[in-house]
């Protein structure tokens, strides 16, 4: 009962995490867009797109707390481990645990940053507060808030499912250059 209860929160967990993933990559080619039309709108016409800047600087942080549980749930979050795979050869269950401790300080963190930006985001929504220059450009601010505190819950999340079921298995580094040695240490 309850080991289906877990897969199925694993599977929802995975298919928001992609779900937030294809929005993060949708708002990088909207970004791409958005950046060529002021690039032309300047050349050509020489009146720039107005509130590129502003677009810009939310942009990035939609992007890295869309695309942040996908990346945890693929085991490509930047870390140094170059450590845990040296000890992985000689006390794999060591190394095994170690990692469930990192996942586990990781999932504090990301749950800590949830905890602080949602009462952000319900002041955002109740103040109506926005970014930009009165005439020109404003964007709300709430809508930053939310992806940052959701982000940062569903990385939260995976990190947690990934401590219960000792998921967390990420490959070994294999350097390329290394297979075409055989096992006497010469290329053949």
């Amino acid at each position: 009962m309850l080991n289906s209860a877990l897969v199925g929160l694993t599977r929802v967990a995975h298919s928001l995490a992609i779900a937030a993933n294809v929005a993060g990559t949708l708002t990088v080619l909207m970004l791409v867009v958005i950046l060529n039309v002021d690039v032309v709108a300047r050349s050509v016409f020489n009146a720039p797109l107005r509130g590129t800047y502003e677009i810009v600087q939310l942009s990035v942080v939609f992007i890295v707390f869309l695309q942040l549980a996908d990346v945890v749930r693929v085991d490509r979050l930047t870390r140094s481990d170059g450590f845990l795979n040296l000890l992985h050869s000689r006390k794999p269950g060591l190394t095994a645990n170690l990692r469930r401790i990192i996942n586990a300080i990781s999932a504090i963190f990301m749950g800590l940053i949830a905890y602080i930006m949602f009462p952000e985001f319900l002041k955002m929504w109740d103040t109506q507060d926005f970014f930009g220059i009165p005439g020109l450009f404003t964007v709300p601010w709430w809508p930053i808030k939310l992806v940052i505190a959701s982000g940062s819950a569903l990385a939260c999340l995976i990190f947690v499912l990934k401590v219960i079921t000792a998921q967390d298995r990420p490959q070994l580094i294999r350097v390329p250059e290394h297979d075409d040695i055989d096992a006497g240490g010469t290329k053949p």
